[in-house]
Order: C-alpha cells, then sequence, then structure tokens
C-alpha cells in the first residue's frame, strides 16, 4: 500500500511543474541550493521518500516497488498528469523506476548521482545490520566522506553540519527500509522503456555511484544526454549549486525532442 508522501510545493501557480526526489538518508531540504532559481521558472514539489522527513515510517523492508508507487500516489492526490521529474541518488531510483513503469506521466527526467544496480547487496546488508543495532550515527561520518569531497569539507564545516543533521534525524527503521529497496535493485532491464527525454549527471569525485554508473544509464536510455560535474562527490548539487543548477535549468528549458 503506497504511503502518503510529505511534500512542499514551491513557486508560481500555473508554471510547468517539477518534481524533485532526493537521496537516502537526506530530505526535501536536500534542494535548497536550487530552489531560488529554479522557482522562478517552475512550480517545485520536492517531496520525502517514505522513512524520511516528515513521511510515514512503515515497517520492514521496502522494495523500489513501494518508493515508487509511493510517488505515483502523490502525483495522483495533486492532480499532477504529466511533470518534469528529477532526483539524486534514491531519488534518482525512484525517478528511473516511474520513468519505465509509467512512461506516460514524465515529460523531461534529471538524474542525479545515481545507479541503475548499485552493489554489491552484502555492502547494504552490512550497513542494514550495522544502523539496525547502533543507529545511523555509527555511519555518519563514512556516509558524509561520500557525500563530500574533503577540500569542500574543510571549506564549509556548516554546511557539513546541516547534512550531518539531515542524516542523523533520518529515522533509523526508515533508513533501513530504504538500504532494502536499494540492495534488491535493478533497473539496468528497464532503461530502455524509458521515453523522456533525460539528462544524467554525476559528481566526478563520487565514490557512492562513481561516473561508471551514469555511463550506464546514459548508454541504456535511448538519447540521454550525460554531463560530468567536476570537484563533486555524491550530493553535487549542494558541493557545486551553481553548475548543477545552471545544467538543470538549460535541459528542462531545452527544445522537445522529436
Amino acid at each position: 500500500m503506497s504511503e502518503a508522501l510529505a511534500y512542499t510545493v514551491d513557486g508560481p501557480a500555473g508554471a510547468p511543474v517539477l518534481v524533485l526526489g532526493s537521496s537516502l538518508g537526506t530530505t526535501a531540504d536536500m534542494w535548497r541550493p536550487q530552489l531560488a532559481a529554479l522557482t522562478e521558472r517552475y512550480r517545485v514539489v520536492r517531496y520525502d521518500h517514505r522513512g524520511h522527513g516528515g513521511s510515514p515510517v512503515p515497517p520492514g523492508r521496502y522494495r523500489l516497488d513501494d518508493l515508487g508507487g509511493d510517488l505515483l500516489d502523490l502525483l495522483d492526490r495533486l492532480g499532477l498528469d504529466r511533470v518534469h521529474l528529477g532526483g539524486l541518488s534514491l531519488g534518482g531510483m525512484v525517478a528511473m523506476w516511474l520513468a519505465a513503469n509509467a512512461a506516460d506521466r514524465v515529460d523531461r527526467l534529471a538524474l542525479l548521482c545515481t545507479s541503475a544496480r548499485l552493489g554489491p547487496p552484502d555492502m547494504w546488508r552490512t550497513r542494514i545490520e550495522t544502523v539496525a543495532a547502533q543507529g545511523i550515527s555509527a555511519i555518519a561520518e563514512a556516509q558524509l566522506g561520500r557525500w563530500f569531497t574533503p577540500g569542500f569539507a574543510a571549506r564549509d564545516p556548516d554546511t557539513i553540519a546541516w547534512a550531518r543533521a539531515m542524516l542523523t534525524g533520518t529515522p533509523a527503521a526508515g533508513y533501513v527500509g530504504c538500504c532494502a529497496a536499494i540492495e534488491s535493485m535493478d533497473l539496468v532491464p528497464a532503461l530502455g522503456a524509458i521515453t523522456a527525454p533525460t539528462l544524467v549527471i554525476a559528481g566526478a569525485d563520487d565514490p557512492a555511484t562513481p561516473p561508471e554508473h551514469a555511463r550506464t544509464i546514459a548508454a541504456g536510455i535511448p538519447g540521454a544526454e550525460l554531463s560530468i560535474v567536476p570537484d563533486a562527490a555524491h550530493l553535487a548539487n549542494v558541493e557545486q549549486p551553481a553548475a548543477v543548477t545552471r545544467l538543470l535549468l538549460d535541459f528542462l528549458g531545452g527544445a522537445q525532442r522529436e
């Protein structure tokens, strides 16, 4: 059964709608660096995955089908027949699922720092066991080390503190449930079913979803564009906000592909 996701809406009524999904261990606030620029042109809907932020935390393991169904239900609740859709990391995985399974609902698709298959499964099982036993604080420093390059972390401790608060504020049960969804995910066979014009963005220094994952996605989606952002780790939109915002605006405002 789909969960009623928490969401926020910003931007002018009547503008084209852009829906954004965030990464594992973050909330809709992750998109704060892009919000001012995007809302000049778009009605921006940011949502929290189940188990995150203000959304419900159902017990047990989640599947990507669950997370995709939640998003589809949100679009229906908001009366959104067709939207631009973007997501980073887990948000990108959910966006790919929706674009492959409900192609008529997606106009343009932006996939950031994500993967169609992110193994090995035993890595996820170990993380699940650690968080279930010790809480998210046990993995927080390792995750922050994947989210940002060392140079950025040294230059901007306030942003690191903000990101740490988002991560450690995530319910452990929700984090573990979403880890299970990624553990069992394989979207590679579904990529060819995605018909929306697609932009794939990777952080050049992303240790969580390295650029080869973006190349696999771009190769699997017909006509997809690929852009690699220098000097960025996993949360590329935070570390290089101007570059990522420009890529999104240029892509979303582009001419329709025939």
